[in-house]
């Protein structure tokens, strides 16, 4: 069983940002892994500078978006939230049933923390994954993608990032 989990968490190499991809059209894109290893990252460091629970939010953050080795990476205009969230939830019980019983229970809280946005590292984690998408538009902006192009990204991360330290981070992106 574990091997078929760990195997789920590599599909995740092979699975592309599609936002990226229908949006701007560019052929190498990150990968889901790519954007979750650097939001896990990026709530590590942030969580140890604002005093929360840095092991709870790593967790999270590693877990946000394993769902796509399953379901695929589906922008916000592809699907209904309602629809993507009962997709994801179906495809995360199917996974995390192949680990042992009490880590699946405890990553389905941490899921279920996240995907209902009830705790301060949930909070914080929603909108680190809004950062790292403004960073990757940068990111894409350095390799000669127009501003103009990249104007939706910007303009999410910018309506959606409340914390004090993020918009902070956020403003030297946007400069």
């Amino acid at each position: 069983l574990l091997e078929s989990f760990f195997q789920k968490v590599l599909e995740l190499k092979n699975v592309p940002r599609k936002g990226w991809k229908n949006k701007l059209e560019i052929k190498d894109v990150e990968s889901v892994s790519d954007h979750s290893y650097s939001v896990a990252m990026m709530s590590m460091i942030l969580s140890e500078i604002q005093g929360l629970n840095t092991e709870k939010i790593i967790k999270m953050a590693l877990l946000h978006d394993l769902a796509e080795s399953i379901v695929g990476d589906i922008t916000p205009d592809e699907n209904k939230n309602e629809k993507k969230i009962n997709m994801e939830n179906q495809a995360m019980k199917q996974i995390l049933k192949k680990l042992p019983d009490n880590i699946s229970r405890q990553y389905n809280t941490l899921w279920d923390d996240f995907q209902n946005n009830s705790s301060v590292e949930a909070n914080l984690l929603h909108e680190i994954d809004k950062l790292e998408m403004a960073f990757q538009a940068k990111f894409y902006l350095d390799k000669g993608i127009s501003r103009d192009e990249l104007r939706s990204f910007f303009k999410t991360a910018d309506n959606e990032i409340k914390n004090k330290q993020l918009r902070d981070i956020l403003s030297g992106i946007l400069e």
